[in-house]
């Protein structure tokens, strides 16, 4: 039975930990490509073009979106975010599993142009520990701060939407536990209808 890749839709609260843990999910175990994003943000430190994400001129971004070359993209603090479509349907040929750090918004446009992609929300065990994350990292102001905090009050509606929740609690833990999910999700009926078909039609041959 051949695998097929999937898609992997990780959504949380800034400041949940979502880049860490998909990180170190694909450092830990093979066949996971994770999706790099066009945003028209600038770079933090550290940050390389085409590695976290490709930073684009809204000219640029908007440019992609009349081509249709994303599968999905959202504004987002003032913002564009978007996924590449040519790179998630290239890995998904191959049987790559492709994951794609998205929000909300987005992550329900994914779900209805590919559904059977799983959609699992990164969640910190507290709200203190959310605001602990985000002014522990000093790469942002008190004000947008407390912009992805009132982010946080607004997406915390939507989570029921998507199939799993993981609380991001010890990392370690985390990133073995979305990787069960993840693997438990490709036995799914119908994730398998072409097998299921192949063992009818040899049934009625026998």
């Amino acid at each position: 039975m051949k695998r097929k890749g999937i898609i992997i839709v990780v959504s949380g609260f800034s400041g949940a930990g979502k880049g860490t843990l998909m990180k170190e999910l694909i450092r830990k175990y093979d066949n996971y490509a994770l999706s790099v994003s066009a945003t028209t943000r600038d770079p933090r430190p550290g940050e390389e073009n085409g590695r976290e994400y490709f930073f684009v001129s809204n000219e640029e971004f908007e440019k992609l979106i009349k081509e249709n070359g994303l599968i999905e993209h959202a504004g987002y603090v003032n913002h564009y975010y978007g996924t590449p479509r040519k790179f998630v349907e290239d890995k998904l040929s191959q049987g790559i599993d492709v994951i794609l750090e998205i929000e909300i918004q987005g992550a329900l446009q994914i779900k209805e142009q590919y559904p059977d992609a799983v959609l699992l929300f990164v969640m910190p065990p507290s709200a203190t520990e959310l605001k602990n994350r985000l002014v522990g990292r000093g790469t942002e102001t008190e004000e947008v701060i407390a912009q992805r905090l009132s982010r946080a009050k607004e997406e915390s509606v939507g989570i029921e939407k998507y199939d799993y929740i993981v609380i991001n609690d010890d990392l370690g833990q985390c990133v073995d536990k979305v990787h069960q999910i993840i693997d438990a999700a490709h036995y799914s009926p119908l994730r398998n209808l072409d097998f299921i078909d192949t063992i009818r039609k040899q049934l009625n041959e026998i």
